[in-house]
């Protein structure tokens, strides 16, 4: 009798481990499907620029005759995120737009032995692809941690950029307990077994309540639920890309503002007021403060997603960084009427502006 007892109970540890093999055993195979199916689904759409021995794929929108513009996108998302917002065919009327797969996301590589892709190694990787397929002196818009790539751009090679638009940025070190939580899937040995069995599977049954985070206070649009590939975001690969820079973004914004008095290149800083992922008035407002040679834009009842709900806000950003730039350029273009044209009613509200 005893020894049956026994039996049992020893026995239990195993069945334990044998059930969370099978979940994760399962969960593999579900992210494996999900994951080829996603890329069979959503094939590259641009180009490649091969630079410092890795591939990125951008794509090009607008007449070759019209100023350069590059966007690059935030954490997790994609050039294909940055089209369905909107703000790529607005911005092709006046301009000739560069969108790139940051390094990890879409489909752009990312390499990730023994080189940490900072803020500043992506400055680096775009600034020598902008080299490379000759685009001379170009407006850069970051939204969100494309913001940190754009600003260390700027700090790097002044001279290289014409103007700057800081979207949604996240320029004033605090204390965020989503950072470490984010990261793990970027640990070593955990971090593996996480982001190809649970992470992605957790991921996409998070993904409704995240994306009213990101939009709030506005609605989710619906182009961007029936059109953004969720599992392109999901990807082993992208998680870890993503999970990297949550794991370094409070110390890479802590080296980032001991530069920042540095900046030198005409800078428009865009953001919504109700911004739930980071704090308009500590992030934005704090950064205009502190560089007050910049200028602000306040968008009322835009979250973090301004560019996806109040698209015509972020032009109007484009186009105040493209008068700052005046000095240095030579106005031309339909961009210089459309520039001159007055604020356009968004909604209900006004993108108020503090210069």
């Amino acid at each position: 009798m005893a020894i049956g007892i026994t039996d049992r109970r020893n026995f239990k540890p195993i069945a334990r481990l044998l059930g969370a093999a099978a979940v994760l055993g399962a969960s593999w195979a579900v992210t494996r499907v999900m994951t080829a199916r996603a890329q069979a689904q959503n094939p590259p759409q641009g180009q490649f620029v091969e630079v410092q021995g890795l591939r990125l794929h951008y794509t090009v929108h607008g007449d070759a005759a019209h100023p350069p513009l590059v966007l690059l996108h935030g954490n997790g998302a994609s050039a294909v995120e940055m089209e369905i917002s909107g703000l790529v065919a607005h911005a092709a009327r006046h301009f000739r737009v560069y969108v790139f797969d940051r390094p990890g996301y879409g489909h752009s590589e990312r390499p990730d032995q023994g080189h940490p892709w900072t803020p500043d190694a992506q400055a680096r990787l775009f600034l020598d692809a902008l080299r490379a397929l000759d685009v001379q002196r170009p407006l850069v818009l970051g939204h969100s941690w494309g913001s940190m790539v754009a600003l260390s751009m700027a700090l790097a090679e002044p001279q290289a950029l014409r103007a700057l638009v800081l979207v949604a940025g996240y320029y004033t070190p605090s204390a965020r307990l989503d950072a470490p939580l984010m990261g793990l899937p970027a640990l070593p040995v955990i971090g593996p077994l996480m982001r190809h069995t649970v992470s992605p599977l957790l991921g996409r049954l998070l993904w409704p309540l995240m994306l009213r985070r990101i939009f709030a206070p506005a609605q989710v649009p619906q182009a961007f639920k029936q059109r953004f590939p969720t599992w392109m975001s999901l990807r082993p690969h992208t998680l870890q890309a993503s999970a990297a820079e949550s794991g370094m973004m409070i110390w890479e914004g802590i080296k980032q503002r001991r530069r920042e008095g540095a900046l030198a290149v005409p800078t428009v800083v865009v953001a919504g007021e109700g911004d739930l992922l980071v704090m308009t008035r500590w992030q934005s407002q704090r950064l205009h403060e502190r560089l007050p040679q910049t200028r602000l834009h306040l968008v009322p009842g835009a979250g973090h997603m301004v560019h996806h709900t109040h698209t015509q806000a972020v032009m109007e950003g484009l186009y105040d960084a493209w008068h700052m730039s005046q000095p240095l350029v030579a106005t031309s273009s339909s961009l210089a009427e459309a520039a001159l044209a007055p604020v356009v009613e968004i909604g209900s509200a006004r993108a108020q502006r503090a210069v």
